[in-house]
Order: C-alpha cells, then structure tokens, then sequence
C-alpha cells in the first residue's frame, strides 16, 4: 500500500522537552523531600505517562504523598511553563512539516501525554495547519504502551497502519506503535539511550533521518 500518513510522538520526537520535564518533576519531588538525579529521570520516567511516573517516584523515593497529589502537582508545573511558551521545536521539525505537505501526506501528533503540550506547540509555532489530527492521553482511555491513541489516530484519518509510519523515541512509545500494528522508526537520543527499541523497523538518530528512511523505505 502506497504511504499515506506520517504519525508523530510530541515530546522528544517533534519537541526538545525532556531536560524540562525533568527539571519540573525535580523540583515538584524536592518540595516533598526528595532528590531526584538525572540518573534516575531517565531509567524510570522518560516515555512514561504522568500517573505512572508519580506512582514509581513515591514508591522509588519512599516520597510522603501520595501519588495523585504528586502528579497533580506535576502537571500544575507543566501547565504554568506552557502558559508562558511552548517547548522548543527539534531542529528538524519544521522542515520534516514542510516536506510532508509537500509529499501530500497527512500528518498526526500522538502523545502519551495529556493535550496541554501539544496544542501549545501547535498554537505557539503556528503549526495547525500542518496537523490534520492531535491524538493524546485525554482522548483515550489507556494510554501508552497500550495502542489505543495510535488506532485512534488512524480512525480518524480514515487509514490502516500499512498506509503510515509512526516516529517515537522511547520503548513504551515504540510499544504502543507496534501493538497498532504500526511500521515505527524510533530515533535514539541521550534519554532514550538505555531503551530497548527492538520493536522498531528502524532506528536513526535524528527526526530528519528518521522521515528520510522512511519516505525511502
């Protein structure tokens, strides 16, 4: 089947966001006494959805909250950054938009997260029209590994997973991909170094080489 759609994860795939991310969650651990290292940021929490990272730092760090507290607090931290802009774009971002409207293909943000983010990129860098849908964790009811947002996606764009790619940095990400039925091209980054990507097609070390593996493929 011809190429028809191009699906992309948010955070460490189409926005630099995963140094911010740590820096909030260190900063919302420290007010309940703990320290998280960079260290551990990346074993536990890098592609993991908020509730769940919560619930392995109180248990990790022996924290004194409770869970939903913490990723409550977490995600107030998020919602105040984006209020005052939105996470850098990946270098190659723009360019890989613009080479996608030029192909005709369509195009998807699918996130893990909940939806704040990713209409803050969208809106932030004027990007709209480049998406013809935004898939997060607020429209599903499992978020990743599970592969709910991915079929969701592709329901929505009226497609089957032999007409697209999806492009993820993160094993659970590459999880979700896959259990869709997806071709995924995971792209390798310092946070997701130690990740297992096997379950993915490809594997490249940017978003630009990513799409151009798969545009090739």
């Amino acid at each position: 089947m011809a190429l028809k759609a191009l699906l992309f994860d948010h955070d460490g795939t189409l926005v630099d966001s995963e140094m911010i991310h740590y820096a909030m969650w260190k900063t919302t651990i420290a007010a309940h006494g703990g320290d998280l290292t960079e260290d551990v940021y990346i074993r536990h929490c890098v592609g993991v959805p908020t509730p769940q990272t919560a619930r392995a730092m109180v248990d990790l760090l022996a924290l004194p909250v409770v869970p939903e507290a913490l990723a409550d607090q977490k995600n107030a931290a998020t919602r105040a950054w984006l209020a005052a802009q939105p996470f850098p774009l990946m270098p190659d971002t723009r360019n890989v938009l613009d080479l996608c409207r030029a192909r005709g293909l369509q195009t998807a943000i699918v996130t893990g997260a909940n939806a704040d983010g990713i209409r803050r990129t969208v809106d932030g860098y004027g990007l709209k029209a480049f998406f013809d849908t935004l898939v997060s964790a607020d429209d599903v009811r499992r978020s990743k590994p599970d592969p709910d947002c991915y079929l969701l996606a592709m329901e929505r764009l009226g497609l089957v997973p032999q007409e697209c790619f999806a492009f993820e940095d993160t094993t659970p990400g590459v999880a979700a991909a896959a259990a869709a039925g997806l071709r995924c091209v995971a792209i390798r980054n310092v946070y997701s170094a130690h990740h297992d990507l096997s379950k993915a097609v490809h594997v490249a070390g940017s978003l630009g080489e990513a799409v151009a593996w798969a545009l090739a493929a």
